[in-house]
C-alpha cells in the first residue's frame, strides 16, 4: 500500500493516494463474515454510496446525496480496528482513489490527517499554515469530488468533537467507517448506522488459535483443550493474541497455557477482584499480560522490556515516535530502574561472573521493544511510520497501568514527559505530523499521570511538556482546542500554584493569545490587561515578562487583534 505524495501545487496528483498508516492485519486474521455482512447490509440499506470496487469511476449510487457512514461499536479488544483495516486494504486493492486512516481518539489528530490529505489531493482553499482551515478544505473536497474514497475514523471518544468533521459525499462515491467503544446516540444521527461488534464466536476463537499456531509450524501445540482455552480467554481477540504469542515463544500447548492461565488468574484476585473489572474482559487481558511479562523476564532484556512497557502504557496507544525510545531521558530511566544490565560480550567481560553496572544503550532499549513485540504486547515497526513506531492496545495499556505500584507512577510519568520534550522541535509548526503526534501523546500522558507532572518542590513546578503542548496548539492555529486547553491549564495553575504564581500568569497570557487567534479580540485584550497589571505588581515594570505583555497588548489594541500574534 504505497503512499503517493504531492509536494508542489500544480503537480498532477498520483492516484491512488493513501493517507495515514493502515494497521497490518494480524497473523491468522479472522474474516468475521457475519460482521462484514452486517456492515455491508447497513451500507446497502440506504443505497447512498458505491463501494470503491463496486462500480466504475464516477458512477453514482441510486439515490444517495450523502456518504454512507457505518459506526462499529464494541468493547476494547474485540477486533474493531482489525476489521476496519481489512476494509481499508480491500478498498485500495479494489481501486479506490483515496483511502484515509486516522486515529480519532483526539480531534487534533483527525484535523492533522485531514490537513495532510488536503495537501495531497490539492484541495481548493488549502493554506498550508492553518490546520483547521486545511482540514475544512479537505472535508469540502470530499463532499464535491467524484473520486472514490474511504475515510476510517478509528476509536472515536468524543462525539461532540467529531460531529463537525464527519465526511459527506454529494456525489455518493465515498463512504466512512468509524470505530468506537461508545454506544452514544450522537454517533448514529444524520443517517449513520451502528454495528455492534462483540468477541469471536467459539468457532472463530478456536479457528484463530489453530490458524495462528499452524502458520508458525507449531500445529502440535493444538490439543483437545483449545476450545476450553478459548472459552477461558472469553473468546476475546486481544487475549487470544497474547496467548498465541506466548505459546509460540514458549512452545506451550493449549493445555499447558490453560493451566498457567488458571494459576495466574487465581493469584490475580488480590490485584484485580472481579468487582473491580470495569472492562468486561479486563481480567483475561491482565492475566495474559502478566504471563507474557513472566516469560520476558527470563530474557536478558526482560527487565528493560518491563520498564519500557510502563512508559508505553502512559502514552498514546495509537502510536509513539521511534526517536522517543533512544532519548537520554528514556535511557537514563532504564539505567536507574535497572542499574545492573547484562555486560557486553567481549573477551574480557566474558570472564566476569557478575553483571557490569553501566548506562543502558539505545540498541539495548530497542532490543527490549523487539522483545515486547515478539510476545504480542506491543507492535514495534519503525520502517512503516517512524512517528508511530510503537503501538499498544488501549486495553493492554490499561491492564499494565493497573499493575504499576503507586510509588513508581510519578517517575514513569515524568520520564515520559522528559522524553517528549527532548524530541519536540522548536518551533514545531513546520513539522505538523510530528507535532500532532507529540500532542496526542502528551494528552494521553496527562490523562493517566494525574498530578505527577505538577511538582512545586521539585526541579519544575508544572512540567514543561504541559506548556509545550499548549503552545503547539497555538502554533497550529487550532483555536477552539487551544482555548479549551489553556482554560484547563489556568484552572489547574490556580488550584495547584495559586492565582499569583508566575506560571499561572503565563497560562493566562497564553489563554489570551488563544482568544485573540479565535477572533475574540475583546476577551483577549481584557484578559491580557489583567495579566499585565499582575506582572507589573508582582514582577516589576521592567521584568521581561511584563515588557512582553505590554508590547503585545499595544499591538493588539493598535491592530484590532492581529491573528498572527505569537504566544506569550
Amino acid at each position: 500500500m504505497d503512499k503517493q505524495y504531492v509536494e508542489e501545487a500544480g503537480v498532477p496528483v498520483g492516484w491512488p493516494v493513501v493517507v495515514g498508516t493502515v494497521p497490518v492485519l494480524a497473523s491468522a486474521f479472522q474474516p468475521r463474515e457475519v460482521l462484514r455482512q452486517a456492515v455491508d447490509e447497513a451500507r446497502g440499506h440506504g443505497r447512498s454510496v458505491v463501494l470503491a470496487s463496486d462500480a466504475p469511476h464516477g458512477e453514482q449510487s441510486r439515490s444517495g446525496t450523502r456518504a454512507s457512514v457505518q459506526v462499529m461499536s464494541g468493547g476494547g479488544g474485540v477486533g474493531k480496528s482489525q476489521l476496519a483495516a481489512a476494509y481499508a486494504r480491500d478498498a485500495v486493492e479494489g481501486g479506490a482513489d483515496l483511502v484515509v486512516w486516522t486515529s480519532a481518539t483526539d480531534i487534533q489528530q483527525v484535523l492533522t490527517v485531514y490537513a495532510q490529505a488536503a495537501a495531497l489531493v490539492q484541495a481548493p482553499g488549502l493554506t498550508g499554515t492553518d490546520l483547521e482551515a486545511d482540514a475544512r478544505a479537505f472535508v469540502n473536497w470530499l463532499a464535491a469530488t467524484d473520486r472514490r474514497w474511504l475515510v476510517v475514523l478509528d476509536d472515536i471518544t468524543n462525539p461532540d468533537a467529531i460531529d463537525p468533521w464527519w465526511p459527506d459525499s454529494q456525489r455518493g462515491t465515498g463512504w466512512t467507517l468509524a470505530t468506537t467503544r461508545l454506544k452514544d446516540p450522537r454517533l448514529t444521527g444524520g443517517g449513520r448506522a451502528r454495528i455492534d461488534v462483540d468477541v469471536y464466536t467459539p468457532a472463530e476463537a478456536t479457528g484463530y488459535l489453530t490458524a495462528r499456531l499452524t502458520h508458525d509450524r507449531k500445529a502440535h501445540l493444538i490439543d483437545h483443550q483449545a476450545p476450553a482455552l478459548a472459552e477461558a480467554l472469553g473468546h476475546l481477540p486481544l487475549a487470544l493474541g497474547h496467548a498465541a504469542a506466548y505459546m509460540l515463544r514458549e512452545s506451550a500447548s493449549c493445555s499447558a497455557y490453560l493451566e498457567r492461565f488458571a494459576d495466574r488468574a487465581t493469584h490475580l484476585d488480590e490485584l484485580l477482584p472481579h468487582w473491580a473489572d470495569a472492562e468486561r474482559y479486563g481480567r483475561q487481558v491482565t492475566t495474559t499480560l502478566l504471563l507474557a511479562l513472566d516469560a520476558t523476564d527470563q530474557d536478558p532484556h526482560g527487565p528493560l522490556a518491563r520498564a519500557a512497557l510502563r512508559i508505553a502504557a502512559f502514552l498514546d496507544p495509537a502510536g509513539q515516535p521511534a526517536d522517543l525510545w533512544t532519548t537520554n531521558a528514556f535511557l537514563t530511566y532504564l539505567t536507574q530502574e535497572h542499574p545492573t544490565v547484562p555486560a557486553r560480550r567481549n573477551r574480557v567481560l566474558r570472564r566476569r561472573r557478575t553483571s557490569a553496572a553501566r548506562t543502558v544503550t539505545g540498541d539495548e532499549a530497542l532490543a527490549a521493544l523487539r522483545l515486547l513485540d515478539r510476545y504480542g504486547l506491543i507492535t514495534y515497526d519503525s520502517s512503516i511510520d517512524s512517528l508511530r513506531a510503537v503501538r499498544i492496545h488501549a486495553l493492554t495499556a490499561r491492564a499494565l497501568r493497573e499493575t504499576i505500584p503507586q510509588d513508581q507512577q510519578p517517575a514513569t510519568a515524568v520520564t515520559a514527559a522528559d522524553a517528549l520534550i527532548e524530541i519536540w522541535p522548536d518551533p514545531d509548526h513546520t513539522q505538523r505530523e510530528l507535532a500532532s503526534t507529540l500532542r496526542t501523546n502528551t494528552d494521553s500522558l496527562t490523562t493517566h499521570a494525574g498530578e505527577s507532572l505538577w511538582m512545586p518542590d521539585a526541579r519544575f513546578v508544572a512540567h514543561p511538556v504541559l506548556y509545550g503542548a499548549g503552545v503547539s496548539l497555538l502554533n497550529a492555529h487550532l483555536h477552539g482546542t487551544a482555548s479549551t486547553y489553556w482554560e484547563h491549564m489556568v484552572a489547574d495553575c490556580e488550584r495547584l500554584l495559586g492565582n499569583e504564581h508566575p506560571d499561572t500568569l503565563t497560562a493566562r497570557a497564553n489563554l489570551a493569545t488563544s482568544y485573540q487567534q479565535a477572533g475574540r479580540t475583546n476577551d483577549a485584550i481584557n484578559l491580557l490587561e489583567r495579566v499585565l497589571a499582575d506582572r507589573e505588581r508582582l514582577l516589576g515594570s521592567e521584568h521581561p515578562d511584563t515588557l512582553s505583555a505590554r508590547n503585545v497588548l499595544h499591538r493588539w489594541r493598535s491592530a484590532g487583534g492581529d491573528s498572527g500574534e505569537p504566544p506569550l
